[in-house]
Order: structure tokens, then C-alpha cells, then sequence
């Protein structure tokens, strides 16, 4: 007989511990975070920190809470690629931004 905590025939069950560690590795870049604030880091220094903290985050909640770790390669570009491609067009964009405000600048004046 099957009790309702284990795991339906063909499905995995990860362990509780991976779970665990994974929340204490989440708290510790959580109070990394905040003592980025704390030691008033200031400039690019201090948002680089935020967001590599950020993403490592973010990145481990997907990977672990959500599943995508244990998903089919396939299924996992489906999810990444497209916000991927469209940062790397923001960021081709705002560059190309730049250049034409600067030769506005240069020949309008």
C-alpha cells in the first residue's frame, strides 16, 4: 500500500537535505546581500555584488524549487533562451542608443 508522501511509480523523490542545504545556501547569500548594504558598499562595486547575489538566487530557486534541474535539455532551452536572446537585444540596443545620442550631440550642436 502507498502512502501519500511517496513518490508515484516512474517519479523521482529527492531528499529532504537537498532541500535544506539549498535554503541555508539562499539564507547565507541573503544576509551577503544585505551586508552589501550594511557596509555601505557604493558605485558599481556595490550593484555588481546585488546582482550576482541576485541571479545566484534566482538561479537556484529555479533550479531546485521549480525543478528545472532535473528537466530535459530541451524543455530548459524553451524556458532560457528566449529572455536570454531578448537581454542581448536590449543590450545591442541600448549600445546602439548610446552611439546615436553621442553623434547627435557631435553634429547637431
Amino acid at each position: 500500500m502507498q502512502t501519500t508522501h511517496d513518490a508515484l511509480p516512474g517519479q523521482q523523490q529527492h531528499p529532504i537535505g537537498l532541500y535544506l542545504k539549498v535554503w541555508a545556501l539562499l539564507f547565507v547569500l541573503s544576509m551577503m546581500s544585505y551586508a552589501v548594504d550594511y557596509y555601505h558598499l557604493q558605485g558599481l562595486w556595490r550593484w555588481s555584488l546585488i546582482l550576482l547575489f541576485m541571479l545566484l538566487k534566482a538561479g537556484l530557486i529555479v533550479a531546485v524549487f521549480m525543478h528545472l534541474a532535473w528537466e530535459r535539455l530541451a524543455l530548459i532551452c524553451a524556458i532560457l533562451l528566449p529572455p536570454l536572446a531578448l537581454i542581448t537585444l536590449v543590450w545591442l540596443m541600448a549600445s546602439e542608443a548610446g552611439y546615436v545620442h553621442l553623434t547627435r550631440l557631435l553634429f547637431f550642436r
